[in-house]
């Protein structure tokens, strides 16, 4: 009996092959003062997050000075407080959430303006989001997540206030969250997704609590989301996509597993997600691109060590920079060369040249 055909893409012999840095750059500014299109309008809920996904995407290929303007951005952010509740809505008049509010916290504290009552607002908030069991909900209608426990816990440390809710509470939520084959999913029982293992990791390194994985385990479930094309998916049987390039390169940073993948082959299937006639990321090669997208696979190529980009955090998902300047007491991080970081030979560069 043959064996299953596994689900994957092609990478077109005509595909980019290097960083379209300047590209990009313009593709996320154009994005700015489009606040009444229709595009803006349907995609409101989403306001908050985007202005993340832009800021970090520019930062991280170093131009956020060169071709943002701080002022609106900051004005539209602290525009989304809520002053009773404390957390941040994805919009002015929006409901506060933990993710808009994480959001909120990390393109303020990026900008060095975050205001004393907001950063008062923000602890009281995410306090008041965490259960008897140690787990968060995303807002006062009760969704719990896996994702919010990570939520909760990185707006908090960048705050430097994981005092202020149960550490040890959250961590054995989420440690409750972990399945055979050493993942975890969004709840205790569910299905192990690539997601949640980032949400989790980042979680449990931020409680101290990165001990209690099995890291041999959990990594070799991440190395077998990579595929030929040189992508990952998020779980078996699905198709690749630039996002999980991320999801799955930062939590094996954080586990110290960084090596375990075919980094030149990754690197291959990411840039080949490049539009190099308009700049940005798609998911895959051919499908049109947007900027949660093209911040993954920036700051995927950013944790290879692609030349030309800053450092960025594997848990915060920000510049290594911000990070040391905001956060008192990071957590310690295994140290190893990027697999990017020097030249290939010059027998592969031709290999792949010939490809």
């Amino acid at each position: 009996m043959a064996a299953p055909e596994v689900k994957d893409v092609t990478l077109a012999a005509d595909r980019p092959r290097e960083l379209l840095a300047e590209k990009h750059a313009a593709y996320i500014a154009q994005w700015q003062g489009s606040s009444q299109s229709y595009e803006h309008v349907m995609s409101e809920y989403l306001c908050m997050s985007g202005l993340y996904w832009c800021l970090t995407a520019v930062d991280t290929l170093d131009q956020r000075d060169r071709r943002l303007q701080q002022g609106p951005i900051v004005d539209f952010v602290h525009s989304c407080f809520h002053t009773a509740a404390g957390g941040f809505g994805a919009a002015p008049q929006h409901d506060p959430h933990l993710l808009y509010t994480l959001s909120a916290v990390q393109i303020l504290v990026s900008y060095d303006a975050l205001r004393a009552e907001e950063r008062e607002g923000v602890v009281r908030y995410v306090r008041g989001l965490q259960l008897a069991d140690g787990s968060f909900q995303g807002d006062q209608w009760g969704e719990v997540d896996t994702r919010f426990s990570f939520c909760a816990l990185a707006t908090l440390a960048l705050l430097n206030a994981l005092p202020a809710v149960r550490v040890d509470a959250a961590a054995e939520y989420v440690l409750s969250c972990m399945n055979f084959d050493g993942g975890f999913g969004c709840g205790p029982g569910s299905e192990t997704h690539a997601g949640q293992i980032y949400c989790c990791v980042g979680a449990l390194a931020l409680a101290r609590k990165l001990y209690r994985v099995d890291a041999d385990l959990l990594a070799f479930y991440l190395c077998e989301r990579q595929l030929r094309s040189g992508g990952f998916n998020g779980r078996p049987e699905k198709l690749p996509d630039v996002c999980y390039s991320w999801w799955v390169l930062s939590a094996l940073a954080v586990l110290g597993r960084l090596h375990w993948i075919d980094a030149p082959q990754l690197r291959e299937f990411v840039l080949a997600c490049q539009d190099a006639e308009t700049g940005g990321f798609a998911d895959r090669p051919g499908d049109m691109v947007d900027p949660f997208h093209t911040l993954f696979g920036i700051t995927a190529l950013a944790l290879l060590g692609e030349p030309g980009l800053k450092p960025v955090h594997p848990i915060f998902c920000m510049p290594e920079d911000i990070i040391r300047r905001v956060v008192r007491d990071p957590v310690p991080l295994p140290q190893r060369p990027l697999p990017l970081a020097r030249p290939l030979p010059a027998q592969e560069r031709q290999r792949k040249q010939d490809d």
